[in-house]
């Protein structure tokens, strides 16, 4: 795989830099209030917004519902609102004394920027310039991570979207699989001007999710390796140091907990951006990434240097602004670190920036027409509001879609014989079938996620075992115990992504018994099901490499598979029947249960 010319323009091969020597040419800023023991004048302040999971959200708007976007905090999301912030501070500290980078996971999450990857694909000839390029070369990024789902629509996308950026993805353990150099560059390194004694030098090391060799294996598989987080960083931080940075911040698309969840299917730390902070020497600040979470500020002691690496992590979508504030003193002839310390700002506390409405209003409208074309009709309405709680039947309809689509797909074949079982979570508690008139973004909704169907094959042992892990979703709950279904779900942090109900089979959950003893009642076509008896399972991408770490699917034995998204199969299924009706397809295939007595 070659490596692009434009990332690499001016740089080593070896290295990889993007060298941007941003404020280089801008009037000098003015001095920071000197600090305590410091000569007056003799020091330097400025700051580094950052965002992160921004997910293809340019504006405040749920393409999904057809309406501006709101949830029960009122948050608003999208790069519109950001921009706003980004002004503000930069009017407030003075634009050549501010940075503004990402943290990854940036062409992929709306159905905006599955428009311009798909429908209208920005890799055409003639091709659009993707919208999330167009909006953050506007508010003027100076770098940015790369994310795991940057990888989602294949490597000629990512590509295209790296051409069409002004600022460079960065990517430190991101390397060609053959030669093992670097895939994009690892770091960028920004210059400002200070009032006094020499440019402040500013390294940005970019790094992303090793998950990416095991959730997208079938784009980079034998094209780009993913080493760990720490690794890389060991290798590059001293480099940059000795290259003259005066400060080093890492762009990390990993979260902090030191946590995966891919189980042993990779031998790195998926969430490691903590561990970085504590392992490698010579880092400052860290924007972290990829686990959708709000960190305001998180302190980790270095254990060679014994000083603190500052960590932030801003809410995905554009929700929050990092904002790290730093101050340096100049001490022996060179700048040096005073003190770190970083804040979030809520983008729904102002309006979004009229200028990137206006660049990117007709992109807005040809999603939204395009969003609301009627594909079908429905008998009934369906909502997955219950879906974490009850078998309903807007689930069963992926399920059954994806069952469908494996029986087809093994008709003729040496599996064509076996029971064919599927999986599905409850990947939003909004998703709604409406009665009558049915519309792309009704069924799209159903599915948010780019994942693609495979089969694999269980044994009867394995699917209860699958089922068990499922199972630790619900929080331990007596059978004299008053029921709150708000508080039933999610235990231990686990999301609802990561509970799956099994189309096909019939069972009850127990949540009066501890992990992995709830599953009973466990049948198939009106039998118990037998341990050693093998199924087919239609399964997602994610789930069958190894997310969310369930048992046996990863090292199962892959007898299909599919490049298509499963949303679109629905979508094309919802196209060719013409009219959904939950009669031919909904059961009550699992309940909760205590003791033996139905929940609900």
């Amino acid at each position: 795989m070659g490596l692009d010319r434009r990332a690499f323009l001016g740089s080593s091969a070896v290295t990889g830099a993007a060298v941007a020597w941003t404020g280089a040419a801008a009037a000098p800023a003015a001095a920071a209030p000197s600090a305590p023991g410091s000569r007056p004048g003799r020091t330097y302040a400025f700051t580094v917004m950052g965002t992160t999971d921004l997910h293809g959200n340019v504006f405040n708007w749920d393409y999904f519902t057809d309406r501006e976007f709101d949830d029960k905090a009122h948050n608003d999301v999208g790069l519109a609102k950001i921009s706003t912030l980004v002004e503000q501070v930069r009017a407030e500290k003075g634009r050549c004394n501010t940075l503004l980078i990402d943290a990854g996971d940036t062409i992929q999450g709306t159905q905006l920027s599955y428009y311009y990857a798909k429908v209208d694909p920005i890799t055409a000839r003639r091709g659009p310039v993707h919208p999330m390029a167009q909006a953050m070369n506007a508010i003027g990024y100076d770098a940015a991570a790369l994310g795991n789902h940057e990888f989602n629509y294949g490597i000629p996308v990512l590509r295209k979207f790296q051409e069409q950026c002004d600022f460079p993805l960065l990517g430190a353990n991101a390397v060609d699989a053959r030669s093992l150099r670097p895939a994009f560059p690892p770091y960028s390194m920004h210059r400002l001007r200070t009032p006094h004694g020499r440019d402040v030098k500013v390294a940005v090391l970019g790094l992303t999710n090793p998950g990416i060799a095991i959730w997208d294996k079938a784009h980079v598989q034998g094209k780009m390796a993913f080493p760990g987080l720490e690794e890389q960083a060991a290798k590059y931080v001293p480099r940059l140091r000795s290259m003259g940075a005066d400060v080093v911040i890492v762009s990390a698309h990993s979260g902090s907990s030191g946590t995966s969840s891919y189980g042993d299917q990779l031998p790195y730390v998926e969430n490691a951006a903590g561990l970085v902070a504590e392992q490698v020497p010579g880092i400052d600040a860290i924007l972290v990434g990829h686990a959708h979470t709000e960190i305001p500020e998180y302190r980790v002691r270095n254990k060679a240097t014994g000083k603190d690496v500052v960590l932030s992590e801003p809410l995905k979508w554009g929700q929050r602004l990092t904002l790290f504030d730093f101050e340096l003193s100049w001490e022996r002839g060179r700048w040096s670190v005073a003190s770190v310390s970083a804040k979030v700002l809520n983008s729904n506390t102002v309006p979004e920036d009229p200028k990137i409405v206006r660049l990117l209003s007709d992109e807005h409208r040809k999603v939204v027409e395009y969003v609301n074309q009627v594909i079908g009709t429905s008998t009934q309405a369906m909502s997955s509001a219950e879906g974490p709680v009850k078998d309903v039947p807007i689930i069963d309809l992926i399920n059954h879609v994806q069952a469908e689509t494996v029986k087809g797909a093994l008709a003729g074949t040496e599996w064509a014989a076996l029971p064919v079982l599927s999986q599905a979570s409850c990947f939003s508690r909004t998703a709604v079938i409406p009665e009558g008139k049915v519309t792309l973004r009704d069924a799209a909704g159903l599915y948010p996620f780019e994942n693609t169907l495979e089969a694999r094959i269980l044994t009867g042992a394995q699917v209860k075992e699958y089922l068990e892990y499922s199972a630790r979703y619900f929080v331990r709950t007596a059978p004299d115990a008053v029921v709150d279904p708000a508080r039933l779900t999610n235990a231990e942090g686990i999301p609802d992504y990561n509970y799956d109900a099994v189309y096909g089979l019939v069972y009850d959950v127990d949540i009066a018994q501890p992990v992995g003893s709830r599953i009973t009642g466990l049948s198939f076509g009106g039998r118990p099901v037998d341990p050693q008896e093998r199924f087919v399972l239609a399964v997602n991408n994610y789930r069958a490499s190894g997310g969310g770490a369930f048992p046996h699917v990863a090292g199962a034995k892959q007898v299909w598979a599919n490049s298509d998204e499963i949303r679109n199969t629905i979508i094309s299924w919802v196209k060719a029947k013409g009219t959904v009706d939950p009669a031919g397809f909904a059961s009550v295939g699992w309940r909760l249960t205590r003791a033996g007595v139905p929940v609900f």
